[in-house]
This record gives structure tokens, C-alpha cells and sequence, in this order.
């Protein structure tokens, strides 16, 4: 399955080397008749390069009003300073709500290639910048150009050593986003909740990450596929899940899928927002066939079904 995770693992390496109740759920769907929408814009990592304003412009069209940005081929944002893509986004009615970045570089494993786009050819990108080297560069940046979350998307995980040397880093990031007047979160895959060396990565980020500094982004399908429950999740540790991704899996829980057309029923989930304590929520497919036919059929899903 060509995801986040496995992209990251290999490009990053490869670049730097070289109460829950009935009367709540209703209360929250009539809160949230108005919600805005957000697209996280990894979706759209294999074509938004080469023409980045005229892809936001379509992803506007369609109804989306919140923005998380990403890795970007140009390198910066999408080849643009901080504040200028903000006032791009803010012209065209999009709200610049969050941006994903590294935790640590990830080792290449021997003989691993760089992976390929939908049009089969290698990608490649500038150095990707991570919180362990550049952590107040980058929480500068994001707090200077008026954006609300920094949100790791990836660490190492492998062994305890990497998980106790990841969180360091961002307990470290929790504070620097603190004093920058912004929130810090982290971002899981499928691979958090597994066991390493006998422990649950996942369940040492919620028990050892500082609640009031680091919250969590938390990836509906992927928590999922790794036999996770999100709504207990949000009960057992109320408010710490402000943001959250959108995706969806066929019942292998091997392939991505638009909103509604595979097998997560998010009705159920968005009843639970209100415990989570969800402020905002990101529609991301990675790296899909057509970006556009899967981001119009999430947002329908959304607007119809779940009716946020």
C-alpha cells in the first residue's frame, strides 16, 4: 500500500543521505452544521507542484476551506515563503490551519530506491527539513506566518531506543510551540499501535508526551488497520485529540479509499468529536489515481452522510 509512512521512510532518508451519548451527538451535529472542511494536501503530492496556485483554486471550488500543508517537491511551501503562501491560501478563501513536518530522518534500508509517482517516474526532492535539527526554524516559521498547529507527521519508531530518542524531540517541539504561541501535535500510521520490543509506541506517546504541550492528530483509518478504536480512544483520554485525518480502507485495510467507499463508518466517530475534542479535521488520500475525483467524493460523503 503506497502511503505516508512508507514514503517518508524512503525519501527523507535518501534526501538528507544524499460521555459519549445520543443527546452530545446531537448537540455536536447542530454545532457543527457549519464546519469547515480541511484537505490535507498530501493528497495531491504527485501533481500540486506543477501548478500550485491553480490547484488550490480547485480544491476551493469544491468547497474546501482549511488547509494542511505538507512536503513539497519546490522545497519551502510549495516553493513559496511562509507568509506569501499564507496570504495566497487567505486570497482564494483558504484558511492555512496546520503543517506537517519531520520529527527525525529515517535510515534508507540497504538497497531501497526512491519510491515512484502515479506517472511511474522517481521522485525526487529537496533535503527534508526535521524536528531533531531544525525544530525552532521551523516552529518560527509556521508561528510567524499566523499558522495555528505544527503537527510531526513522522518519527522513527523501530526500536525503543528510536521511540525514547523521538519522544525527546517532540516534548522538546511541545514547549517550543508553547512559548511560540501555536499547538503541537503528533500524526500516527498503522505502525504506532503494533508492539515494539514488547512495548506499544502509541501508548508511550499518550503516557509520556506532556499533555498540556503535545496533543494528537489522530488518523482515523490508520488507528483503525492497527486494531485501534477511536472512540474509545477519545474516552480514555478526553481532549487530547483536537485534529484529525479522513480517509477510508476496503476491508482488507490495505487500500485507500475516497469517504465512504470503502468500510469506516465516521458517523459514529463524529458523534464522539465533541469528547476528543476536535477542532478541526483534514480529508487526505495519499497519493491517489485522481486527487480531484477522490477529494470531491470525501467532501460529498461529509456533507451527505455525515452531514458535518
Amino acid at each position: 500500500m503506497h502511503n505516508r509512512r512508507n514514503f517518508i521512510k524512503q525519501t527523507s532518508a535518501a534526501a538528507i543521505a544524499g460521555m459519549f451519548a445520543t443527546n452530545n451527538a446531537n448537540a455536536f451535529f447542530s454545532q457543527s452544521a457549519q464546519h469547515a472542511i480541511g484537505l490535507q494536501l498530501f493528497t495531491f503530492f504527485d501533481t500540486i507542484d506543477k501548478d500550485v496556485q491553480g490547484t488550490l483554486k480547485q480544491v476551493a471550488t469544491i468547497g474546501y476551506k482549511e488547509i494542511e500543508s505538507a512536503f513539497s517537491k519546490k522545497g519551502g511551501y510549495y516553493g513559496m515563503q511562509p507568509k506569501a503562501f499564507a496570504s495566497y491560501l487567505s486570497s482564494i478563501g483558504l484558511s492555512w490551519v496546520s503543517h506537517h513536518v519531520l520529527g527525525a530522518p529515517f535510515k534508507l534500508p540497504p538497497g531501497a530506491k526512491m519510491p515512484t509517482g502515479a506517472d511511474g517516474k522517481r521522485i525526487t526532492i529537496p533535503p527534508i527539513r526535521n524536528l531533531r535539527d531544525n525544530m525552532q526554524e521551523l516552529v518560527d516559521e509556521v508561528a510567524g506566518a499566523g499558522v495555528q498547529w505544527l503537527v510531526c507527521a513522522n518519527t522513527p519508531i523501530n526500536t525503543l531506543n528510536d521511540i525514547n530518542a523521538s519522544l525527546e524531540v517532540l516534548n522538546k517541539t511541545g514547549e517550543a510551540c508553547k512559548k511560540a504561541g501555536i499547538g503541537f501535535a503528533y500524526h500516527n500510521h498503522d505502525a504506532e499501535f503494533g508492539e515494539v520490543e514488547g512495548k506499544v509506541p502509541y501508548q508511550m506517546m499518550l503516557e509520556q508526551l506532556d499533555a498540556g504541550n503535545v496533543k494528537f492528530e489522530l488518523d482515523i483509518a490508520w488507528s483503525i488497520k492497527g486494531r485501534a478504536n477511536p472512540v474509545e480512544l477519545f474516552k480514555q483520554h478526553p481532549g487530547r485529540f483536537p485534529l484529525w485525518h479522513l480517509k477510508d480502507l476496503d476491508a482488507s485495510r490495505e487500500t485507500i479509499l475516497p469517504l465512504g467507499g470503502g468500510t469506516i463508518d465516521y458517523k459514529p466517530i463524529f458523534a464522539a468529536a465533541t469528547i476528543a475534542g476536535m477542532q478541526h479535521f483534514f480529508v487526505e488520500h495519499d497519493m491517489p489515481q485522481d486527487a480531484y475525483a477522490s477529494i470531491k467524493e470525501s467532501y460529498a460523503y461529509l456533507t451527505n452522510v455525515v452531514k458535518v
